[in-house]
């Protein structure tokens, strides 16, 4: 809705491309906001708002406000907030949360569950045979590979995770048929994850990728997990796309603790119950 309302402000009247611009800088505001005040902020008539909600194609201003909530409650992506030097701490925290959230209802509107699945069976059959499981990422990602290793090894998984490059390459050339590794990469370009997925590959285990569509690294597993977040390096911006890997992490950890029943109980109660027993009272 918001990509529509940008491409139309050309074609629109200067006092309705106010308004446009208005909806375009905070759109959960003008979704809340009277008319009164809406017309005050983009310095038009109560009218001409009025008349903007009915050029782009709505019946008035309480259809185009229902329909303009409901696109941002749903997560259709709007225009990417980039935080400012004259921005006030409040600001930025709404910026930073706004583009999270938004990236998180993105993935959920268009990730491939049936990648999502494939990945968990595979993650699940792994552990059945008794293989191993092991978690390559640099940088950023190799933080997401840290902490899927420490979920899965929660839920009793044989696993490990590998953040230098040289020690993914070795490790990789130990892997077997019915091992299982998942490459964790925001721009799917590394080299040293490119080479570790081949040589996994070459050996015969099963290499599930992360990482964002189009890239070397999506098509060199036998498993893309799309994680579509482009990070604008020119300045500032938050690390969305770790989060995102985290919750593709959060989602496989969860289906596969789900699929191990209720064996996986008992194992959870013990691991808790020492955890608690060594906290100071």
């Amino acid at each position: 809705m918001l990509e529509r309302i940008k491409a139309s402000l050309p074609s629109l009247a200067p006092a309705e491309q106010r308004v446009g611009k208005l909806v375009l800088e905070d759109p959960r505001a003008f979704a809340k906001l009277p008319v009164t005040e809406l017309a005050h902020r983009a310095n038009v008539s109560k009218p001409t708002v009025v008349r903007f909600c009915r050029s782009v194609g709505y019946d008035g201003l309480s259809d185009f406000k229902l329909k303009l909530a409901g696109s941002v409650s749903e997560g259709v992506p709007f225009i990417h907030r980039s935080v400012d030097v004259d921005d006030k701490t409040s600001d930025v925290a709404v910026k930073v949360i706004d583009n999270t959230v938004a990236a998180f209802l993105k993935y959920r509107n268009d990730a491939s569950f049936f990648a999502l699945d494939r990945a968990a069976t595979a993650l699940a059959e792994t552990h059945g045979h008794g293989r191993r499981i092991e978690f390559y990422g640099v940088g950023n990602s190799g933080i997401v590979a840290q902490d899927a290793q420490h979920k899965f090894f929660r839920l009793g998984l044989n696993t490990i995770a590998y953040s230098d490059g040289h020690m993914q390459v070795m490790s990789a050339s130990m892997l077997q048929p019915g091992d299982c590794v998942v490459i964790i990469s925001n721009s799917g370009r590394t080299r040293d994850l490119m080479d570790a997925c081949d040589i996994a590959r070459k050996q015969g285990a099963t290499t599930l990728v992360i990482t964002c569509s189009g890239s070397p690294l999506a098509s060199a597993g036998h498993i893309h997990l799309s994680a579509d977040h482009p990070e604008g390096y020119d300045k500032y911006s938050p690390m969305v796309s770790r989060l995102l890997h985290l919750l593709i992490i959060d989602i496989l950890a969860t289906t596969v603790a789900l699929r191990m029943g209720e064996r996986l109980q008992p194992l959870l109660r013990e691991m808790k119950n020492n955890l608690r027993s060594k906290r100071y009272t």
